[in-house]
């Protein structure tokens, strides 16, 4: 049996499936060498942001099973795999605690300024510690969009910080929001009550862009800004440079962007108050071992013909192909 893996994968992951056969990866992520690749694969092992479109899925006559690491699975064709009855299963949940304490370290990191004042001491501008103030978390307002696994885990994170916590999300119920503590708000109300913004939004027609310009004159000066989401939640890097340049947020972290690797020429990477990261948020020991154990796990299931625990298209189970 060949799998074929878009990027390196993890020994806990290698452990399991090389019993099945030999584990190749790509050199790269282009769609003519997946497809080349793909061609005697039965299982594909996505990984980062290789496409696996329908010609990529076409080409691999075939294939059993998909296996995504993660829970972003934009980049895969459902609808081919679906039509062709191939399981894609993925890793909702596992990487959500890295996820949410890598969220809180943006919105300390951002709030007490520690890259400013590492960067002042280092330059022996110790006297600069007169010239501006830090922020505090203390009974400031949270807002969280998006209030899945991750969403919730944040909450519990920030609830012992004696802050106010906002949550935006059509799909959780007012029970649930309570339970952690929670008001639900409109998206716009969230925007114009809390100084600290966190998102956490799937990516769907309805949330890409839906951070813009409009929605961030909503905000109140001073506020801060962080998305480990999905990069396409914000229409562009020039409302959020926008808003930095008139003071309207004080503080914007990144994880994410659109597309990736992000473009360094924009003028907002030379902006003081602008913290990143490769996306890497979800990238902790724990978590990455914990989403190869469930991917290689399901895959092994489908290969097995038994149920994998998380399928993104359970339909196929019941599919004569």
């Amino acid at each position: 049996m060949k799998i074929l893996a878009t990027a390196p994968i993890d020994k806990t992951a290698t452990d399991i499936l090389s019993s099945y056969g030999e584990i190749i990866t790509a050199p790269d992520d282009h769609e003519a060498t997946l497809i080349a690749l793909a061609k005697d694969a039965e299982v594909i092992v996505v990984r980062g942001v290789a496409q696996i479109t329908e010609s990529v899925i076409d080409s691999a006559t075939k294939l059993k099973v998909i296996g995504r690491t993660g829970v972003g699975i934009n980049n895969i064709d459902i609808d081919a795999a679906t039509a062709r009855g191939i399981p894609v299963v993925y890793t909702p949940g596992a990487n959500s605690r890295a996820v949410a304490e890598a969220a809180m370290a943006f919105i300390l990191a951002l709030s007490k300024r520690i890259v400013y004042w590492d960067q002042q001491t280092k330059t022996d501008q110790w006297n600069t510690r007169y010239d501006s103030m830090n922020d505090d978390l203390e009974g400031a307002t949270l807002g969280i969009v998006g209030f899945g696994n991750i969403g919730q885990q944040l909450a519990r994170l920030a609830t012992p910080f004696d802050m106010r916590i906002l949550a935006y999300d059509p799909y959780i119920t007012q029970e649930t929001a309570e339970t952690l503590g929670v008001e639900l708000a409109s998206l716009e109300e969230l925007f114009a009550s809390a100084k600290y913004i966190s998102l956490h939004t799937t990516l769907t027609p309805e949330t890409e862009g839906m951070i813009n310009d409009k929605l961030l004159q909503k905000l109140t000066p001073g506020s801060y800004l962080v998305n480990l989401s999905r990069g396409e939640a914000i229409d562009s890097l020039d409302s959020l440079l926008s808003a930095l340049n008139d003071g309207r947020l004080a503080g914007v972290g990144l994880d994410v962007f659109a597309p990736e690797p992000a473009d360094l020429s924009h003028p907002i990477f030379n902006h003081p108050a602008f913290l990143t990261a490769p996306h890497v948020a979800s990238l902790t020991t724990n978590a990455v071992d914990t989403i190869h154990l469930w991917m290689a796990k399901d895959i092994a299931a489908v290969l097995d013909g038994s149920s994998p625990q998380r399928l993104v298209n359970p339909e196929v189970l019941n599919s004569p192909k």
